[in-house]
C-alpha cells in the first residue's frame, strides 16, 4: 500500500475525474488524501479519500470566480490569459506551501495532480519527489506540427500552412508574456530556479503524464513527449443515483431525447439554454436541460411544455437514454457523451471550449457552432443534422466511442501510477498513439 496525494483545482470539471482516479487508487489498496477544496470534501470522502483543506491557497467558489479573482475575464483570449495568470499560476505558490505542510505532517509516496493545479508539480520539484499529472482538459502541449494550443484551428498543410502555424506560435509566446512572468515569480518565491521549466511544460509531469482523451480527438503530432499517455476517459459518474421521480418513464417514450447543458462554469442560461430550448420546443423531441448550478432547477424564462429541467443529473443514468447532446463544450461532458456514442452540437465560447468544439468537428462526431451564444435557428439546424437517420455525425461519435471503449481508464491509471511508484523515473509509453 502506498500513500498517495491527489490534487485538483476546485472546479467540478477538474475535481470529478481526479476523484475518480482517487477512487481507483483506493480500490487498489492505496491510502489517498485529496487536496481539492472544501466544496468537494464530501465527494472526496465518498471516493474513499481523506479531504485536505486549502489553507494558504484561496478556497474559492467556482460559481463566483470574480469574488476571489477580480481580474479574471470570461471571454476570448484575454479572458483565457487572465484566468491562467490569476487563477492557476499565481495561486501555485500558496498551493505548493499547503502541500509542503502536508508533507511535513506525513510524507507521501507519490502525488497525482490535476495538471492545472500548479502547486502539485511545484511542491514535488521542491521535494525532489516523483509526481504524475492528470490532464483533465484537452491536451495543451505545444507542437512543432500544430497551431498554438487553445486555438480552434487545424494544423496547416503545405509550406504556407506550416508557416502560418509557426507565426501563430510566435504570437502566442508574445501574448503569454504576463503569464510566463507570473510563473517565474511563483517559482522564485518557492526557491526554485525561475527559468528552469517553461510555462508549457509546467502543466505536465516529466515523470508521468496521464491525459484524458483518445487519438481521434487529437491531431497527430511527431513530438508528443514519451511520458504522455492517452488513457481514454472514466465512465460517466452517477450511475448508482436515480433520475428525478417520473423521468424514467418520460425518457423511455418514443421521441428522441436531447440533453442540453450549459456546463458547470459560465452558466448564464441566456448563452445556450434559451436558444436551444426555443429551437427544440419546435421539434418532436424530449428535452432534458441542466442549469449547472446546484439548487437551481428552474430557468428565468418560460420553457416549452414537457421540457425536463434540473440543476445537475447523474450522467451514468441520463446519457444511455439520450440520442444527442447540445453542450457548451466542457471536456468532461464531451467525453462522457462520446462514451455513449452520442453526436454533439457544441457552442464553445471561452477558455478551452472553442478548441473542444473544433476537436469534435474534426473527429466527425458533431457540429461546431463556432459561438457560445448561438441563435435558435443555428441550434435547430445542427440538431436536425445530428439526429438525421443517416447522420455522419452519429457514425463519427461511434468511432470515438470505440476508441474510448478500448480503454479501462481506472485500471490504466492504477497501473501507470504503480509503475511510477516502482521505478521513480519517467514512465514511457510504447509506440505512437496514432499508430504511425
Amino acid at each position: 500500500m502506498a500513500d498517495v496525494v491527489v490534487t485538483a483545482m476546485p472546479f467540478t470539471g477538474h475535481v470529478v475525474p481526479v476523484l475518480q482516479a482517487a477512487g481507483a487508487l483506493v480500490a487498489a489498496g492505496h491510502r489517498v488524501r485529496a487536496y481539492v477544496g472544501s466544496a468537494f470534501a464530501e465527494r472526496a470522502r465518498a471516493a474513499g479519500a481523506e479531504p485536505v483543506r486549502w489553507e494558504r491557497a484561496p478556497d474559492y467558489d467556482e460559481r463566483d470566480l470574480r469574488a476571489t479573482f477580480p481580474r479574471t475575464g470570461r471571454g476570448g483570449p484575454r479572458g483565457l490569459l487572465a484566468n491562467l495568470e490569476h487563477v492557476f499560476v499565481r495561486t501555485g505558490d500558496a498551493q505548493a506551501r499547503d502541500l509542503l505542510a502536508l508533507w511535513d505532517r506525513r510524507p507521501w509516496d507519490v502525488l497525482v495532480a490535476d495538471g492545472l493545479a500548479l502547486g502539485g508539480g511545484l511542491a514535488s520539484e521542491r521535494l525532489g519527489a516523483p509526481w504524475a499529472s492528470l490532464t483533465v482538459v484537452p491536451l495543451a502541449l505545444p507542437s512543432r506540427d500544430l497551431p498554438p494550443p487553445g486555438l480552434p484551428l487545424a494544423a496547416g498543410r503545405g509550406r504556407l500552412g506550416r508557416a502560418r502555424d509557426a507565426l501563430l506560435r510566435g504570437a502566442a509566446t508574445a501574448a503569454t508574456r504576463p503569464v510566463r512572468r507570473a510563473l517565474r515569480e511563483t517559482r522564485a518565491a518557492l526557491g526554485l530556479d525561475p527559468g528552469a521549466v517553461r510555462l508549457d511544460d509546467q502543466w505536465v509531469s516529466p515523470h508521468l503524464a496521464l491525459a484524458l482523451g483518445v487519438p481521434a480527438l487529437e491531431e497527430p503530432r511527431s513530438d508528443l513527449p514519451q511520458q504522455v499517455h492517452l488513457v481514454g476517459a472514466f465512465p460517466p459518474a452517477g450511475g448508482d443515483r436515480p433520475l428525478p421521480d417520473g423521468w424514467e418513464e418520460v425518457l423511455a417514450g418514443p421521441r428522441p431525447v436531447v440533453h442540453v447543458t450549459q456546463g458547470t462554469f459560465g452558466t448564464d442560461p441566456e448563452d445556450l439554454l434559451r436558444p436551444a430550448l426555443e429551437a427544440l420546443g419546435q421539434r418532436d423531441v424530449t428535452v432534458v436541460a441542466t442549469t449547472g448550478v446546484e439548487g437551481r432547477d428552474r430557468l428565468p424564462f418560460p420553457v416549452p411544455p414537457g421540457t425536463l429541467v434540473a440543476d445537475r443529473l447523474p450522467y451514468g443514468r441520463l446519457l444511455p437514454r439520450c440520442d444527442a447532446v447540445v453542450t457548451n463544450g466542457g471536456w468532461g461532458g464531451v467525453l462522457a457523451s462520446l462514451h455513449h456514442a452520442l453526436p454533439l452540437v457544441v457552442a464553445g465560447a471561452d477558455l478551452d471550449k472553442p478548441a473542444v468544439a473544433a476537436r469534435v468537428a474534426r473527429a466527425g462526431a458533431g457540429v461546431d457552432l463556432r459561438t457560445g451564444r448561438p441563435s435558435a435557428e443555428a441550434v435547430g439546424r445542427a440538431v436536425d443534422r445530428v439526429l438525421a437517420p443517416r447522420s455522419a455525425h452519429r457514425d463519427g461519435a461511434r468511432r470515438v466511442a470505440a476508441q474510448l471503449a478500448a480503454h479501462d481508464t481506472a485500471a490504466e491509471v492504477v497501473a501507470l501510477v504503480g509503475r511510477l511508484l516502482a521505478g521513480g523515473g519517467p514512465v514511457l509509453r510504447a509506440g505512437d498513439p496514432w499508430g504511425r
